[in-house]
């Protein structure tokens, strides 16, 4: 009687009126020691103000029932799709609504409910993937920025894939302890895009040198990646890079000349599809022509072979040396080593080329470090 009485009141009362009695109505239902019937009679006047034409009414529920675990679960479903700012609290707070509940709200709305989900004191696994499923740049950076949102490593791989040419995204990401090498790689290739497709570099410096200065800037970035990969993240990283189409002469070069024989080693294996102990075997103890014809076996030149049989020797007798362990110096040997050569192929001369740049590039790294050395000392 009280909610058929309230019912027909609603009817004619002013918006004002019909504001304050929904608060009170909802913090009764929240508060008060209802009998049975009387709770099921209270949230069916509570529906019924869900399709009230003001929404201060829905906005009144809305500010009590958005915090409340005691909220009925199909009011809050309906308040989190009303308009904007009824549904923001309860999308951002409501402990009521379940993952099921976010990943629909997530697909039927828009970049504003989206970001609310993403900034929840809670972002589940399924989640968080829904949403970098779906979701713009714009909400998985808050996604990103929520310290409260659990993620797989998929979840950050597909974010990477989906918006990975987004600065900001890339900048979180790359901030993320738990980011495997392989995501970072591709982080990689983003960067090295976006650089090759500056409009003010290239008017700077021309397409065909940028194309250049991109792809080995990208190669750098790669390579001191390896640094730190091991194991099984290696393997998967060289196949990524394999299907990639990045493990090229000049890539493998690049990598066997900075002292990435684990991974030189693993690309190799990847690409010639032999055993790995045999492999590696052979790159540590091989004589010259073993070696060439494990490398012309992964798909390497005959006409570039032999400088990377001159590579593997250097590191391998470098390694040896219990008072040289400087793998950085190989590309300067191998330049000194062939540079004179004047029957060298249009291959190998390019592949010459780019280890006399790495050459230069570490001489003038080198004396960076001792000038800063001798600007601290003298401090």
């Amino acid at each position: 009687m009280i909610v058929a009485a309230f019912l027909r009141w609603v009817e004619t009362a002013k918006t004002q009126e019909r504001a304050r009695a929904a608060n009170a109505l909802a913090r009764a239902y929240l508060k008060s020691d209802m009998a049975p019937e009387e709770r099921q009679s209270a949230q069916m006047a509570m529906t019924y103000l869900l399709d009230d034409p003001s929404p201060q009414v829905r906005l009144a529920l809305a500010d009590v029932l958005a915090r409340e675990a005691r909220a009925p679960r199909a009011l809050m479903v309906s308040l989190a799709e009303d308009q904007p700012e009824i549904a923001s609290a309860v999308i951002l707070h409501s402990p009521v609504l379940s993952d099921a509940d976010l990943v629909d709200i997530a697909g039927r709305g828009t970049v504003e409910t989206r970001a609310l989900i993403a900034a929840r004191s809670e972002v589940s696994v399924g989640v968080a993937a829904a949403l970098a499923e779906i979701g713009d740049a714009a909400e998985l950076e808050v996604l990103l920025e929520n310290p409260c949102a659990r993620f797989t490593g998929f979840t950050l791989r597909r974010i990477a894939e989906r918006h990975g040419h987004c600065e900001r995204i890339r900048a979180h990401l790359l901030e993320r302890d738990d980011l495997s090498s392989g995501v970072r790689q591709l982080l990689v290739q983003f960067v090295t895009e976006a650089l090759a497709g500056s409009g003010l570099v290239i008017g700077a410096i021309g397409s065909r040198r940028i194309e250049r200065i991109a792809r080995e800037a990208g190669d750098c970035a790669t390579i001191a990646l390896l640094a730190d990969v091991h194991g099984e993240e290696l393997s998967r990283l060289t196949d990524q890079l394999r299907l990639a189409g990045r493990l090229t002469p000049a890539f493998l070069m690049h990598a066997l000349c900075a002292g990435r024989t684990d991974f030189f080693s693993a690309a190799i294996v990847a690409i010639s599809g032999l055993e790995e102990r045999r492999v590696r075997s052979i790159l540590a103890t091989g004589r010259f022509h073993a070696v060439r014809a494990l490398l012309e076996s992964a798909g390497l030149g005959r006409d570039i072979s032999p400088l990377f049989v001159e590579a593997v020797m250097l590191w391998r007798s470098l390694i040896q040396a219990a008072d040289s362990f400087d793998l950085e110096h190989i590309a300067h040997r191998l330049v000194v080593r062939y540079r004179s050569e004047h029957n060298l192929s249009e291959a190998a001369r390019a592949l010459i080329d780019m280890v006399e740049r790495m050459a230069i590039a570490e001489e003038r790294r080198l004396a960076r470090d001792y000038a800063s050395g001798f600007a601290l000392a003298a401090a």
